[in-house]
């Protein structure tokens, strides 16, 4: 399995991907520049990326603290979501992601 990422540069990285991990852990073992601060405890939106096209509507729906915690973000748009909200799976696979500018360390 694998994501594809889009850092805050415009590079695409495909990164090897495993079933159960939370996509934020991918990334950051990557050494992709991503905060996550929070560690995945879905409390601080460091973690802020963007998915691609038909792949939203292959995740779970958002939960309100997930919701709550991109309204405090200043680039948050219909397609935001915390990677850490988001646990990898064979249905995501090669799921498209862009890292936004607020979870650049």
């Amino acid at each position: 399995m694998q994501i594809n990422v889009t850092d805050q540069n415009g590079k695409r990285h495909e990164l090897e991907a495993i079933e159960g991990w939370q996509i934020m852990e991918i990334i950051r073992d990557y050494g992709l520049p991503i905060k996550a601060e929070c560690g995945g405890s879905c409390c601080c939106a460091t973690c802020h990326v963007y998915v691609t096209g038909d792949w939203l509507d292959k995740l779970y729906p958002m939960r309100d603290d997930e919701d709550d915690m991109l309204d405090e973000t200043f680039d948050r748009e219909d397609n935001s979501r915390l990677s850490c909200q988001l646990i990898m799976s064979e249905e995501l696979d090669g799921i498209e992601l862009t890292l936004s500018d607020g979870a650049r360390p």
